[in-house]
């Protein structure tokens, strides 16, 4: 009797792995169909395998939980998708210098073991997400040359590990949060943001002007 519910529990393990795998891929699938590629870097991305791990420019963990998505300067565009919020374990999400737009999805948010956010130097519009002053273990988040609207959120004064951030050559608009993980930065990580008024300044200077 033992020996069977060791096996069983075994079994249901595996299954977990398995449709955690199979959820990733979707994801991940879910990204290649909104996305042109003409060099056909994405071309080993096949739905129809166990799991992603194999794919080029996708890393996985030796629990077969994808931690990596490498996909810089692959001459991509189209735009993001919020299916990836649901790769909770990644870590390194890399797409900068491509040609995506339209939003960031506030899904995002959700990648809760996100080090590394780099979507640089490509074409998205509209807000940063305030969902991603949720991604507690983020180190890197480099949303510089892009065409972002609207407020520096408050929100990212929580990125306690925050090391590089760099919001430079958008169109933010308000002044830049001093307070938090923010005050450590220089005003050269906001730079050419025509409408971005420089530093908050408690009580003197609000929050939002210019954005009207």
């Amino acid at each position: 009797m033992e020996d069977s519910w060791v096996l069983f529990m075994l079994m249901l393990a595996i299954f977990s792995v398995k449709v955690a795998a199979n959820s990733e891929g979707d994801a991940l699938y879910a990204l290649r169909r909104n996305l042109h590629d003409p060099g056909n870097v994405l071309q080993s991305w096949d739905p129809t395998l166990v799991n992603p791990c194999t794919w080029f420019h996708v890393t996985c963990d030796r629990d077969n939980r994808v931690t990596r998505l490498d996909l810089g300067n692959a001459r991509l565009s189209g735009s993001l998708v919020r299916d990836l919020g649901r790769l909770t374990h990644l870590q390194y999400l890399e797409l900068y210098k491509n040609n995506l737009v339209g939003r960031i999805p506030k899904e995002l948010g959700n990648l809760k073991s996100l080090v590394s956010l780099d979507l640089y130097h490509n074409n998205l519009s509209g807000d940063i997400p305030p969902s991603l002053g949720k991604l507690k273990s983020l180190r890197f988040l480099r949303l510089n040359g892009n065409k972002l609207t609207g407020r520096i959120p408050r929100e990212l004064m929580n990125l306690s590990s925050l090391k590089i951030i760099d919001l430079s050559e958008n169109d933010l608009c308000g002044t830049i949060p001093t307070s938090g993980s923010l005050s450590k930065f220089t005003e050269k990580s906001f730079e050419n943001n025509p409408r971005l008024n420089g530093p908050e300044l408690m009580g003197s200077v609000v929050y939002d002007l210019g954005c009207n």
